[in-house]
């Protein structure tokens, strides 16, 4: 008996989901760095942020490698997830050393790419579904 371990194409999954909340991670430190100058809860907030974004980063790699093993699909995810992952990585060791000249702009580079990354993964991007791994 055969099982179908990939999803319907336009369906939520895993890895949609894990893009998602790393997107939405990264949306919250850009919140939270700018109450850094205006609120003393601020470095609080910014330092769990950065804690839940490092987090939802090794999320997306477990993700990518769950959705291109066992689940049939593309190994493109593979590319981008561990990538990021180091990006993550470098800006953690900007934030804590305080180089806001270069931890600002890579924060805005890494936000752009998971918009990015997440504008792929969801249906209809560029005319087929990239989660999907062709025959």
């Amino acid at each position: 008996m055969a099982v179908q371990t990939t999803t319907a194409p336009g369906g939520i999954t895993f890895l949609r989901v894990a893009i998602a909340v790393q997107t939405l991670a990264i949306l919250f430190q850009a919140v939270t760095a700018g109450l850094l100058l205006s609120s003393a809860h601020g470095e609080v907030l910014h330092s769990v942020g950065a804690r839940v974004m490092y987090g939802a980063s090794m999320l997306y790699v477990l993700a990518a490698i769950l959705a291109w093993r066992p689940g049939g699909g593309s190994p493109r995810p593979i590319l981008y997830a561990p990538c990021f992952l180091a990006l993550a990585s470098v800006q953690v060791v900007l934030g804590v050393a305080h180089k806001p000249a270069f931890h600002i702009p890579l924060g805005v580079l890494m936000f752009s790419l998971s918009v990015l990354a997440l504008r792929q993964a969801l249906p209809g991007a560029s005319g087929a579904d990239p989660l999907r791994r062709t025959p």
